[in-house]
């Protein structure tokens, strides 16, 4: 289970002294915690795991952007070490190319044709690709191809 990785993980990075790991897998135990209360479960499981996870890593990304912007760039440098720890126990993402595809084929099945089917669309292919897809990356995607449809 990805929770008693995450815990054996921070075990591990607490005796090699990587106080980075340590601390970012210290706080994504403590989000797992919260999730659970939230939801009002004893545990959680790989796919709350992973909506936690994928959802510190989009906070992780955001914060970088706006350290960068903001000239502040020790702490978008720390940001990204904390980003390549969380970004260990996401499964590997599937290249945009992948995707389009997995777009087109339930484009054709569906039936879509313009931007009002683009939430059927979306439910759709998330649900084909799992947990490698980026929601925005297929957005954008959904949006161009049922774009070039309408025209």
């Amino acid at each position: 289970m990805l929770e008693e990785k995450i815990t054996r993980d921070y075990q591990e990075a607490m005796k090699r002294k990587d106080t980075v790991a340590s601390s970012t897998l210290s706080f994504l135990r403590a989000q797992f915690m919260n999730y659970a209360i939230e939801k009002k479960k004893k545990n959680c499981d790989d796919n709350d795991c992973l909506a936690v996870i994928k959802k510190l890593i989009k906070q992780h990304q955001d914060s970088i952007e706006q350290f960068t912007k903001g000239e502040r760039l020790d702490l978008a440098e720390k940001e990204k070490k904390e980003l390549e720890v969380l970004k260990a126990y996401v499964p590997q993402a599937l290249p945009p190319e992948e995707i389009k595809k997995i777009i087109e084929q339930v484009i054709a099945a569906t039936g879509a044709s313009d931007m009002k089917e683009m939430g059927k669309v979306m439910k759709e292919v998330l649900a084909q690709a799992g947990a490698g897809a980026d929601a925005k990356l297929v957005s954008d995607l959904v949006k161009e191809l049922l774009g070039k449809k309408a025209q």
